[in-house]
């Protein structure tokens, strides 16, 4: 998905920052979560977990 950046296996935390917003104003306590994990592992400078990667990509499929 375009929306998740270049590199598919890790989105950006700028494109996990855009899913948290949406989903934080639909009430989406699920992928808020996965959003959340998904930005610590990029704060940190890790690879988020695949199932996250999943959940993220999904919000706008």
């Amino acid at each position: 998905m375009a929306l998740l950046g270049q590199d598919q296996e890790r989105p950006s935390g700028d494109a996990a920052w855009t899913v948290l917003d949406a989903a934080n104003e639909l009430g989406d306590t699920f992928t808020v979560d996965a959003c959340r994990r998904v930005i610590d592992a990029d704060l940190r400078g890790e690879s988020p977990a695949g199932s996250d990667i999943a959940v993220l990509s999904a919000f706008f499929g």
